[in-house]
């Protein structure tokens, strides 16, 4: 008799132990989330391609095309697109965001003066271009885990290429995702709508 109030004693005592357990865990996972879901786009500091802070609160209130970008692809030709579409917009608050990424296939494999002079001279850019930068994997940049948590692609996170674009509205809101076979007058219409 003895022997089955202490095991029923141990059940109920093994039963507190797991609800306390599971309740400081769910607060620690709530905390957690909460925290991750009040991160904004604006919280988020990036070095321009003079290695110098850049936060990207500099950006609140305007519409942001963000896209990593590469000088030796095939979809580099792009940049002639991006450079008419932020020549359009660029006087009702819209802002291309350059973010030069040598990820795949090594096709940006200059330096970040490299790149900007090769940009500025071939394309005229004249779009905000930073320094270069990691989107997946260990080194990849806060900013594309952001986005990426944001809008990912059907079936995975991943930055697949260069010249993926993510288009964020003027409150920060990241709103769409494109691939980078969309060509940057196909998102004209898109951008126009945010403005």
């Amino acid at each position: 008799m003895k022997q089955k109030k202490m095991k029923k004693f141990s059940k109920k005592g093994i039963d507190k132990f797991n609800l306390i357990v599971y309740n400081l865990i769910a607060i620690n996972h709530n905390t957690f989330f909460e925290r991750r879901l009040s991160m904004a786009l604006y919280d988020i500091t990036v070095k321009d391609n003079k290695n110098k802070d850049v936060s990207l609160s500099e950006y609140k209130g305007k519409v942001l095309l963000i896209v990593n970008t590469a000088t030796g692809c095939g979809f580099t030709p792009q940049y002639e697109g991006l450079q008419k579409l932020y020549d359009k917009y660029k006087d009702k608050g819209f802002e291309i965001l350059d973010f030069p990424c040598n990820q795949f296939a090594g096709q940006a494999p200059g330096s970040d003066h490299d790149i900007n002079e090769f940009c500025t001279l071939r394309y005229k850019t004249t779009f905000p271009r930073f320094k270069k930068i990691d989107v997946n994997g260990k080194n990849e940049s806060p900013l594309y885990t952001y986005l990426k948590e944001q809008k990912h692609s059907f079936l995975n996170h991943r930055i697949k290429w260069n010249f993926a674009k993510f288009l964020v509205d003027r409150n920060g809101n990241v709103v769409e995702r494109f691939a980078p076979t969309d060509k940057p007058e196909s998102l004209d219409a898109k951008v126009s709508a945010l403005l």
